[in-house]
C-alpha cells in the first residue's frame, strides 16, 4: 500500500520539520494601527508562520519549499526569506514560491479541483527554478500542463493583486 502524500494534523512542528513542501495560507488583513493603517497589509500572520516553519525545520543539508498561498503585497517573499535565514538553522535553505489561489467564493473546491490555472513563481536562480519544477509536478497530477503558469517571483505576487484590482 502506498503511503498517503496529504497529510492534516495539529502537531505543525513534526510535520512541518518533515515536509519537502509547506503551503502557508494565512489571513493578510488591513493593518488597523500604526504605519499604513487603512491602507496596507498585516503581515503578523505571515511572519508568525515563517517562525514556526525555520523553527520545524533543523535538519542541515535541506531544502524546504514554502509556498505563499495568500494574497501579500509585492516583495513579500523576500521579507519572508529574510525571517527564515535568521530565524532557521545553519545549513537549512528555504525557497519561497508565491502561488495565489484564484478562487471564487462557494466554489473553492471545484475551482482547485479544475482551475482555468495555476500560478507559480519562484527566483530565477537555478534553485527557484528547481523549487517551481516541484510545485509543476505536484500540480501536474490533476491540472492539465497548459493551465500551469511559471513567471517570476514578483509576477506573481503583483498578478494575484492586479487580479483583486480589476474584481
Amino acid at each position: 500500500r502506498t503511503p498517503p502524500n496529504l497529510l492534516y494534523s495539529t502537531d505543525a512542528m513534526k510535520h512541518i520539520g518533515e515536509a519537502d513542501v509547506v503551503f502557508v495560507c494565512v489571513n493578510t488583513p488591513t493593518k488597523a494601527h500604526g504605519l499604513g493603517a487603512g491602507k496596507s497589509a498585516n503581515l503578523y500572520y505571515w511572519e508568525a508562520a515563517s517562525r514556526l516553519i525555520a523553527a520545524a525545520c533543523r535538519q542541515p543539508g535541506r531544502t524546504v519549499v514554502v509556498v505563499e498561498k495568500s494574497t501579500v503585497p509585492v516583495k513579500t517573499a523576500q521579507a519572508i526569506s529574510k525571517v527564515l535565514a535568521a530565524s532557521g538553522a545553519p545549513g537549512v535553505h528555504f525557497e519561497i514560491l508565491s502561488n495565489p489561489e484564484f478562487m471564487a467564493e462557494g466554489s473553492a473546491v471545484e475551482d482547485l479541483l479544475n482551475p482555468d490555472r495555476v500560478l507559480i513563481g519562484g527566483r530565477e536562480a537555478a534553485e527557484g527554478r528547481a523549487a517551481v519544477q516541484v510545485l509543476v509536478d505536484l500540480y501536474a497530477h490533476w491540472v492539465p500542463r497548459d493551465r500551469i503558469l511559471t513567471t517570476t517571483l514578483w509576477s506573481a505576487e503583483l498578478s494575484k493583486l492586479a487580479c483583486n484590482a480589476l474584481l
